[in-house]
């Protein structure tokens, strides 16, 4: 395969925008419309997800290797749609014709061979993870909402039940679909380390447009039954009893993932009497969106291993730390760390910058590279939620 054919020509067809979407999606439904109740009864929030995400990964085939564990993943998590073999073949024969419209004289019987083979690769890797879990787990997950506690104007704290066992590691996310709005999945990360009851924690802001979080800011009630996807993901997961010092930076409910990292930690502190150095900042516009507040003040008195730092960005008149939580870690750098990253898309950026700049490799930040997520998903919901699903 040309990998840089491959770039090249997906390069091309994304100059025609939101066009492509539209052609995708029309194509498959017309071809095969048997799949179209596995998508949202409104696609507005939809765009161009799907496509975008399949054009980048399988143009960037040559680096597999980096995404293969979470194109595994992803396969399992996909069992909660139904998808099979079938549907694979589906997906990528609009892909090849969204191709062939946009490229014109250019797709040539070499190109074609290449893009076919090289979704060819991702869609065996996606099956056989898919085919592997299913012995052994179900196609999803149900979960009663047993707690509901909205912590401020558009940030709610919600409490889930599953219904049968489910294992994930702190720092993973869980896709979730809530029946205020079927068939829109969308990743959220657990707060907590896992619990011997099974519950979990989610911390959900509302985002401006954002149908799933607007629901279950205002909507969502105890008793109600949710279903949850595979967990995903393993940026943001330490091994048991690593002694690595850790940085770690989070924006607004980027938080979470970071939470149950820290209640890892402090399970194993309490057990055995060692941990490592861990500093977090917090990094939100308004010191009214400080919402976990209390319980780290306390663990930082606490806890002799845990340092903890509000940084507020838009309050001019807030006596504490102000600034970019990036810039403000970047200042924090020790020898020995690493850094832990989450948040929107914009925040991770910059303090990646920050700290690249600062002196910190880059082997040495972790955080969540789905690469492939759409960019005009960028001040999404599921951008804030740590986007990369397929669909």
């Amino acid at each position: 395969m040309d990998a840089a054919a491959l770039q090249r020509s997906w390069d091309r067809v994304t100059k025609h925008g939101h066009d492509v979407a539209l052609y995708f999606y029309s194509h498959l439904f017309v071809s095969h419309p048997e799949v179209r109740d596995m998508f949202p009864i409104s696609m507005s929030h939809q765009r161009d997800k799907l496509v975008s995400a399949l054009g980048r990964v399988v143009s960037h085939v040559d680096q597999i290797e980096i995404d293969e564990a979470f194109l595994q993943h992803l396969g399992r998590d996909h069992r909660k749609y139904a998808v099979i073999t079938e549907h694979y073949n589906a997906v990528g024969a609009s892909l090849c014709a969204t191709l062939k419209h946009f490229l014109g004289d250019d797709w040539t019987e070499e190109l074609a061979g290449d893009w076919a083979a090289a979704y060819q690769v991702i869609a065996r890797i996606m099956v056989e993870a898919a085919e592997d879990s299913s012995e052994s787990s179900p196609d999803s997950w149900e979960a009663e909402v047993v707690a509901v506690e909205r912590r401020m104007m558009d940030l709610t704290l919600i409490r889930l039940q599953p219904t049968r066992a489910m294992r994930y590691q702190p720092g993973q996310s869980l896709s979730m679909q809530i029946p205020q709005q079927p068939r829109n999945w969308r990743y959220f990360s657990p707060a907590n380390a896992p619990r011997e009851d099974g519950s979990i924690d989610l911390h959900v802001q509302q985002v401006d447009g954002g149908l799933v979080s607007t629901a279950l800011v205002r909507k969502v009630k105890v008793g109600d039954v949710v279903k949850l996807g595979s967990p995903v993901g393993d940026r943001l997961t330490r091994k048991d009893r690593d002694p690595t010092d850790l940085l770690m930076v989070a924006g607004g409910t980027g938080l979470a993932p970071l939470r149950a990292v820290l209640q890892q930690i402090d399970l194993e502190w309490q057990r055995f009497g060692v941990a490592p150095r861990v500093h977090l900042l917090h990094g939100v516009r308004m010191p009214w969106h400080l919402y976990d507040r209390p319980v780290l003040r306390e663990l930082a008195e606490d806890r002799p291993w845990f340092d903890y730092t509000e940084v507020v960005s838009d309050d001019r008149s807030y006596p504490g730390t102000r600034g970019m939580v990036g810039s403000v870690a970047a200042r924090q750098l020790l020898g020995g760390r690493q850094a832990m990253v989450c948040g929107g898309p914009q925040m991770v950026a910059h303090t990646l910058e920050q700290l690249n700049a600062a002196g910190m490799p880059t082997e040495h930040i972790r955080y969540e590279h789905f690469y492939y997520a759409a960019s005009s998903e960028i001040t999404s919901e599921t951008a804030l939620t740590r986007s990369g699903e397929f669909q």
